[in-house]
């Protein structure tokens, strides 16, 4: 039975992280869609499809019990504030041909909480673990060196989501009831945005096509469906899996972006690529013999 558990983590794992890295093939259909509008309709989407999930799994209980603490709510809405920007960063990255960038910044993600255990959470690092930081410094001094530029589409991607981690972590609230709480809290810039662009005469969640109408309406669905797998998966496996299965999302977006986009690939910003995924190798040792000796 622990194995079939084992073997169902990793096909939820599997799963989630798939729908992730194909994110950029998605939203790939949308780029005639401004970002701000297609995160308008992702929010309501999703908050609309939570909530059937959550009427149908009969657990209100939780989301009101949330409500009742002012603290928590204010850090889910400041959680809503990371992952929104996020995502429209995100949209950004795809419909300029950024998606190298945007992978990059998925693949710092884990260093970056590393970078913010020691400085919020005042953890200790190892020798490991520091020598992970190391590589990732040197990947973005090389970004610099060889761009002209920092890499600022990757490190607010990494920063805004490993931030988001971060905050996520004071809240004890389930993935299902945390989702539903942050695209609501989404939902009043999302309608202030719609009001002013309906005074220009744009309709943000209407005069779609179709096709676009079927696409924006599955972009709500799908910010919900792997959040769900990943949550499945974490109750089934240890931390180390969970962890190593997370570079399939950046990597999905990596082949991507260079052998379907045809997004150029810099031979230098091959070296940045390598300096991370070291890091990642050497961080995920590390992670691996704490899990081990615990």
């Amino acid at each position: 039975m622990n194995r079939q558990s084992q073997l169902a983590g990793i096909g939820f794992g599997l799963l989630a992280y798939g729908i992730w890295g194909f994110f950029p093939l998605f939203f790939h259909q949308l780029n005639h869609v401004s970002p701000m509008d297609v995160l308008s309709n992702r929010a309501v989407w999703a908050c609309l499809f939570v909530g059937i999930l959550l009427t149908i799994g009969r657990r209100w209980g939780k989301v009101l019990a949330i409500f009742k603490r002012p603290r928590q709510f204010a850090m889910l809405a400041l959680a809503a504030l990371l992952v929104g920007s996020n995502w429209l960063m995100f949209l950004w990255a795809v419909g300029h041909q950024q998606v190298v960038a945007s992978s990059l910044g998925y693949f710092l993600t884990p260093l970056v909480n590393v970078l913010l255990g020691l400085l919020v959470l005042k953890e200790r690092l190892n020798r490991l673990e520091w020598i992970s930081v190391g590589l990732a410094v040197a990947a973005i001094a090389n970004e610099v060196i060889a761009l002209g530029s920092l890499p600022w589409v990757s490190l607010f991607l990494a920063a805004t989501f490993g931030t988001y981690g971060l905050v996520r972590k004071q809240v004890p609230v389930d993935a299902l009831s945390g989702l539903w709480l942050e695209t609501l809290a989404m939902l009043p810039v999302c309608g202030l945005y719609a009001l002013w662009q309906a005074q220009a005469g744009h309709m943000v969640f209407a005069a779609q096509d179709g096709l676009t109408a079927g696409l924006l309406i599955g972009a709500g669905v799908l910010t919900a469906l792997p959040l769900i797998a990943f949550a499945a998966a974490t109750q089934r496996l240890d931390l180390a899996t969970v962890g190593m299965l997370m570079y399939i999302n950046p990597t999905m977006q990596f082949v991507t972006a260079v052998w379907i986009f045809g997004e150029p690939m810099q031979p230098a910003r091959l070296l940045s690529f390598g300096l991370i995924w070291l890091g990642l190798f050497v961080f995920s040792w590390s992670m691996w013999q704490k899990l081990r000796r615990s």
